[in-house]
């Protein structure tokens, strides 16, 4: 897992125009917590954090005023409409310590041949792992599989040192069959036909 490295700045100024002003200077308010310490406000550079919050439960490295700190997202709220960062809440970690994700679940592979859909029962597989060593997603085999299949959580090969925090037997994925539509239109086309004979 690649480590990103961002300078922050703490943040004296709180409330709705504290923060506005902080993000036309394109940058992002946030909340650094954790082990036991009081919450410490701090701004982030925006363009940078966009980028490293690409990757799921990134490793962020933050300079703090001359000290280095590490931490992992764990909220992020978003403009609704144009997408931009407006706040993130980060977790203070230590090297070697466990933390409980979510991480990504990506499916490889191709269903039996027939109409068949995945259902993703969850997107993301609860899990915990080493700060550090985070992994960046789980990949599930789909191959050969067909309506009334499932993976169960036991049944997913995590990296080493990664644990699951869900039951062994949670669906993750099911695969259903694709439920036929009627064409459009069909009955209304008998209709008209009877009343032109009729």
């Amino acid at each position: 897992m690649s480590e990103v490295k961002l300078t922050a700045e703490l943040r004296s100024e709180f409330g709705k125009g504290a923060a506005r002003r902080v993000r036309r200077e394109n940058k992002v308010p946030g909340v650094l917590y954790g082990h036991g310490t009081d919450p410490v406000h701090v701004t982030l550079p925006g363009h940078e954090l966009l980028l490293a919050l690409r990757t799921p439960n990134v490793l962020i490295s933050l300079d703090l005023g001359g000290k280095n700190e590490l931490a992992i997202p764990k909220a992020v709220q978003r403009d609704p409409l144009k997408g931009f960062l407006e706040h993130v809440d980060l977790l203070l970690v230590k090297r070697g310590e466990k933390v409980s994700v979510d991480i990504p679940v990506q499916t490889e592979g191709d269903l039996a041949p027939g109409a068949f859909l995945v259902e993703h029962v969850l997107n993301a597989l609860p899990v915990e792992a080493e700060a550090t060593h985070i992994p960046e997603s789980v990949s599930v085999s789909i191959e050969g599989l067909s309506a009334g299949d499932s993976v169960l959580a036991k049944d997913i090969t995590l990296p080493k040192g990664t644990t699951l925090t869900v039951e062994d037997d949670t669906v993750v994925l099911q695969v259903l069959a694709a439920q036929a539509e009627e064409p459009a239109g069909e009955g209304a086309e008998g209709e008209g036909e009877e009343a032109a004979e009729a």
